[in-house]
């Protein structure tokens, strides 16, 4: 463990950014942030950190800066635009990028980085939000040694497990493509297991007791559908946000001319769920879309869909 105090930036404070600022304030470093929801920056406050009126005002006095955003496009602006990290940031400063994006996305903002004198940690996380705010996310991370080396101190305040997967960026973002094919396809069939079983006239709480200690058991099963259960779609990681990781993973075997049947399957049930005005509600919002389309009764399902509203990354 790091025991070097840093000024850090985090950009993004939605249900992952904001945890990983806690994180780092209980770790004993100066914590600036920047977020566009006025209640984020009011929780980063009382919290102990500073809100800033900008990314580069975030970034101004920073060693390392956390970029925490939903996709590319976010990054791209908050590295690169008007009002951006990287003029703010001095030489020498990291960034650890940590939204789900293309591998070769993170190889090009590892490259422009670069050519400003910045070190550039292409750090995607695991976790969910319980691990961020507890500092124990796992970063699937890659980068030239140098990077990891300034970027240390606020990893090891943020992670339980940081894998150092190779000294070029954009390794660390196809790792996080991989585990997202498995994650979404997961997701989707606890979903359509668990509205199946209600199909079947079972007591779906009862389903969920017996498959949690089966050998059908997932991860995502055992997160997701206690979601279900509850009738409660609040957005622990809105279905958008497997839109757009289900897409890179499909964008991807397209260009390669690699099959992908299963992840494809799995991508437009989040697409027929986003379509249905869920997008912005919990992924577990797939069997909402299933028990609507099959007539099935599931807790919540009278409720009108697409009247969450949250945060993702």
């Amino acid at each position: 463990m790091s025991s070097r105090r840093a000024a850090v930036a985090v950009i993004g404070l939605g249900s992952m950014g904001l945890g990983m600022a806690r994180s780092l304030l209980r770790g004993g470093h100066e914590v600036h942030g920047f977020d566009v929801s006025s209640a984020a920056l009011a929780a980063l406050r009382d919290a102990g950190g500073k809100a800033c009126a900008s990314p580069a005002d975030a970034a101004a006095s920073a060693d390392i800066a956390v970029v925490v955003v939903v996709n590319a496009a976010q990054t791209e602006t908050v590295l690169f635009g008007d009002g951006g990290i990287v003029d703010a940031l001095k030489p020498g400063s990291a960034i650890i990028s940590c939204a789900t994006i293309a591998p070769a996305e993170a190889k090009d903002f590892a490259r422009r980085a670069g050519e400003r004198g910045l070190h550039y940690v292409d750090g995607p996380i695991s976790g969910g939000s319980v691990k961020a705010n507890s500092g124990e996310l796992t970063f699937m991370a890659s980068g030239a040694p140098e990077a990891f080396a300034a970027a240390r101190p606020a990893l090891d305040a943020m992670a339980a497990t940081v894998y150092e997967l190779g000294d070029q960026p954009g390794i660390g973002s196809s790792f996080k493509i991989v585990n997202q094919l498995l994650a979404g396809v997961h997701i989707a069939a606890a979903c359509e297991a668990i509205t199946f079983a209600s199909s079947l006239d079972l007591d779906i709480s009862r389903v969920f007791e017996v498959i949690t200690k089966s050998a059908g058991n997932s991860w995502m099963f055992e997160n997701r559908i206690p979601h279900v259960l509850a009738g409660d779609y609040t957005p622990h990681s809105a279905v958008s946000i497997f839109t757009k990781d289900l897409g890179i993973v499909s964008d991807i075997g397209r260009r390669q001319k690699f099959p992908l049947p299963i992840a494809s399957a799995a991508l437009q049930l989040f697409i027929m769920t986003e379509a249905a005005g869920m997008g912005r509600d919990d992924d577990s919002s797939v069997a909402r879309l299933l028990a609507r389309i099959a007539g099935v009764d599931l807790p919540g399902t009278g409720q009108d869909p697409g009247t969450d509203t949250g945060q993702d990354t």
